[in-house]
């Protein structure tokens, strides 16, 4: 079985890339999500083989301690405002992965962090969004883990790390959020300070050294226009957890991509 690299995805905006209503059960997306769409769509076929699950980790869910979602047959949370309503109706039957996820909190709870189980919580849309472009098919089970409320990045990045055995046992791990989430702006003046943040990001994530690069990106908050980025962090944080997955492999930008202004990137780790 292959070891399986980890990924930071950017999940788009709310349904963004099933706006159409003719054909709403596909993705469609405005043109300015195509490019994004695009990535995602692909994202299977770039791995050494089809993983046997996934654990994700949504910028959408916090808890006190980091929980997991032990549903078989979660329910999809419409946790989006304002969208057309045919957005409301979308379906992704994928099945849980409830095995994966008490593994995952037994790997979390070995290396000393408070763990907790759920199952009646529906799936985010930072999962079933990406994911339905993804793996339209919904062919492969999927876990999801919480993060922790406090958003602390060292501890992520150190959760991270305690799951990084699943790689070797077929788990795709998987941080889903945006590397720039100010809805606040958008558009002109959003482009300058947005590129600073994304290639200063982009230059902490790829540096050559793990610890290095582990200690850039976990001090975030120093970088040029963090804050302006990222005026609540809920939403890079899956990074932190994938970034820790990764371990000492190398780590690549494999996707950017200009949404409104904003320079949005993509991250894999292995």
């Amino acid at each position: 079985m292959s070891t399986q690299p980890t990924l930071f995805i950017p999940h788009g905006g709310g349904p963004c890339f099933f706006m159409d209503p003719a054909d709403s059960d596909h993705a469609h997306s405005d043109p300015i999500w195509r490019p994004m769409q695009d990535y995602l769509a692909g994202l299977i076929a770039t791995l050494p083989e089809r993983p046997r699950a996934i654990l994700l980790v949504s910028g959408h869910w916090e808890e006190q301690a980091f929980t997991v979602h032990t549903g078989e047959r979660p329910s999809l949370l419409f946790d989006y405002y304002g969208f057309p309503s045919h957005t409301y109706t979308l379906r992704w039957d994928a099945p849980g992965a409830p095995d994966l996820a008490r593994r995952a909190a037994s790997l979390l709870a070995d290396a000393g962090f408070a763990t907790a189980e759920e199952e009646a919580r529906g799936w985010d849309h930072g999962v079933f969004v990406p994911l339905k472009v993804a793996l339209p098919d919904a062919d492969i089970p999927v876990a999801q883990l919480s993060l922790r409320h406090d958003l602390d990045p060292a501890a992520h990045i150190a959760a991270g790390r305690a799951l990084a055995p699943l790689r070797d046992e077929g788990v795709l791990i998987v941080g889903s959020g945006m590397s720039f989430h100010n809805l606040r702006v958008r558009g002109p003046q959003a482009i300058g300070p947005s590129t600073s943040w994304d290639y200063a990001l982009t230059a902490a994530v790829t540096d050559t050294d793990p610890q290095s690069r582990a200690a850039r990106v976990a001090a975030w908050e120093a970088l040029p226009q963090a804050r302006f980025a990222h005026p609540r962090e809920e939403h890079l944080l899956p990074l932190m957890v994938a970034l820790g997955a990764g371990g000492d492999d190398a780590a690549t930008c494999d996707h950017r991509s200009s949404v409104m202004g904003w320079s949005v990137s993509g991250y894999r780790f292995g």
